[in-house]
């Protein structure tokens, strides 16, 4: 009996042992699962919260564009004492920020705190004295700094200047080259080429200070950057394209007040929204050629397509183009914005691609039968939209998430696609570079050119509407091919060029980089210029065989003519 009720004991005790444990490892196992979630629930709104930090295209250019309000753009002398610099500075009040960089000299650009801080320092600036010429006194924020008791002895460094322009190709091989992965050399070439935040501000600035000037004529006007400056595909050193928004003039949309009355501003009338371009366009030209400081080497070409005031900005170092109500190319610029932020691969297949493009000479920085960079960018686009998954979403999947704010018309064509990066969901592609970069030379290298066009509004080829060599259809005005200029010998370059390429990539890219660490690879053999003298030799072999058969066909065509002739004599 005592012997049973001991056993039983055990077995009680043996299997309280057991619950106990069980229900231990049950909470444990439900914290574990709860750990999962809530790190799982971290991960999704810290995901969230990075997608929200993607700023929309208006939202990020109206900050940069307050900031610039803000700034001033100072000559400074060599060997500055930067630390005496920023002290007096800050006597008109608290620096934002401040960077230095060389162009004719050394230029400093300072962010105040407050737009009120701008004009503490103008009243502080005082009109230099000039012996034997006369001085414009046009104030701007353009100023320059006296050496007094600012400089430093020669023999000490002075400030860090930022650059402003990229590495050479040669250099551009040598790093890429020692890169250990195809994405590796794709995403070091962006970082190399890519505008830096400061680059950009400079920009922006140089906006602000022709808009000093345009002002004297149209106080609400706003001048503003569009094209490479702000879509996120620009490379260090690439044009300032600008242009004088007249829209945002207050009283062009104002109700009407009761009282049987109201006013109206009396204004000059023209023949044509052109001419009034071109007439306003030509005065603000020769106030910039007249009274802008730095600005050299102006020219109005107003009679172009659209017209339009070129110039040099020497403290900036830009050329600088200036048009007017050039709406179309600021929503192309947010659509390409828009692109590039959606996915990382993106930019750096663009800047890849365009490096590789202008090495080769497929693009140009003067106007010609070459390939333009928008073109370039809008076939990577294309293809990319092509994959499957794919990586981009077409034009008109864009459309269809738009809200109520973006809906947009200009000039009769549907401009309407979504800002909000929150609203798109991320592709499930995830095909590494190196295969994508393969796939696009593969893809364009056996592409249908003589047949079909390249659509990003509906993401696949249609049949061609006109019969030049390259149609590109231009995403907002369906009617113009944005690729007409391009003729057929440079087509058959960029065919060649694609199938080298992939062929190169196909045979060397894989395996990766060889025994001497400084021997190119992947894609930086892609930017030797041993590619384009191969298909120049090979074009200069098709050449040479022409007139063999120009010769054969002209036989044939007198022999046919002879046949013709002895038939035709009267028997």
């Amino acid at each position: 009996m005592a012997a049973s009720i001991q056993m039983r004991r055990l077995y009680t005790s043996g299997r309280g042992t057991f619950f106990r444990s069980l229900h231990k490892n049950y909470f444990c196992f439900r914290r574990k699962i709860a750990s999962k979630t809530v790190a799982a629930k971290i991960q999704l709104s810290a995901k969230k919260e990075a997608k929200d930090e993607r700023k929309s295209f208006s939202t990020l250019q109206e900050e940069r564009r307050e900031q610039a309000e803000r700034s001033v753009l100072i000559s400074c002398p060599p060997n500055i004492s930067e630390t005496k610099f920023l002290k007096h500075m800050s006597r008109h009040g608290n620096i934002n920020n401040c960077f230095f960089y060389e162009s004719f000299g050394i230029y400093a650009v300072v962010e105040f705190s407050e737009k009120e801080s701008i004009a503490s320092l103008r009243e502080a600036t005082s009109i230099p004295s000039i012996q034997h010429e006369t001085a414009v006194p046009f104030k701007t924020r353009l100023l320059s700094v006296k050496a007094n008791n600012f400089s430093l002895p020669s023999s000490q460094p002075s400030v860090q200047c930022l650059k402003q322009t990229p590495i050479g190709i040669k250099e551009l091989i040598l790093k890429l080259s020692r890169e250990d992965s195809i994405d590796q050399q794709l995403y070091s070439l962006m970082e190399e080429y890519q505008l830096t935040e400061e680059n950009i501000c400079l920009r922006f600035l140089v906006c602000s200070l022709l808009k000093d000037i345009a002002a004297a004529y149209f106080p609400e006007c706003i001048i503003r950057p569009f094209g490479s400056s702000v879509n996120g595909f620009g490379k260090l050193g690439c044009d300032l394209d600008m242009f004088l928004d007249l829209d945002a003039i207050s009283g062009r949309n104002i109700k009407q007040a009761g009282g049987g009355l109201s006013l109206e501003y009396q204004l000059k009338k023209t023949a044509s929204e052109r001419a009034a371009t071109q007439s306003i366009l030509s005065v603000i030209g020769e106030c910039v050629d007249q009274f802008g400081p730095g600005c050299v080497g102006v020219q109005k070409i107003l009679n172009a397509r659209c017209p339009l005031v070129r110039f040099a900005h020497q403290p900036s170092g830009f050329q600088c183009d200036l048009t007017a109500n050039n709406r179309v190319a600021m929503k192309s610029s947010e659509l390409l914005y828009l692109y590039g932020g959606l996915d990382k691969r993106v930019r750096a297949m663009v800047l890849s691609l365009r490096c590789w493009a202008r090495t080769h000479g497929l693009t140009s920085t003067i106007p010609g039968a070459w390939l333009t960079n928008f073109s370039l960018t809008a076939m990577v686009i294309f293809f990319l939209q092509r994959r499957s998954p794919a990586v981009l979403p077409t034009l008109d999947q864009l459309r269809d998430l738009a809200g109520p704010g973006d809906k947009c018309t200009i000039e009769g064509n549907d401009c309407t696609f979504v800002s909000d990066f929150s609203w798109m969901q991320d592709q499930k592609n995830t095909e590494t570079l190196e295969h994508l970069l393969q796939e696009f030379f593969v893809f364009y290298g056996n592409f249908a050119f003589s047949r079909m066009s390249v659509n990003i509004r509906k993401g696949k080829e249609q049949n061609k509407p006109d019969t030049f060599p390259l149609h590109i259809q231009n995403p907002f005005e369906p009617s113009l091919n944005v690729s007409k200029n391009v003729n057929a010998t440079q087509l058959e370059r960029l065919v060649t060029l694609c199938q080298e390429s992939a062929w190169l990539l196909q045979e060397g890219g894989a395996s990766g980089r060889g025994p001497a660490r400084d021997s190119p690879w992947g894609m930086a053999a892609l930017l030797l210029p041993s590619l384009s003298q191969s298909v120049r030799t090979k074009g200069r072999k098709r050449k040479a065989r022409e007139p063999a058969s120009e010769r054969i066909k002209s036989l044939l065509d007198s022999l046919k003519s002879g046949k013709n002739g002895s038939s035709a004599k009267p028997h």
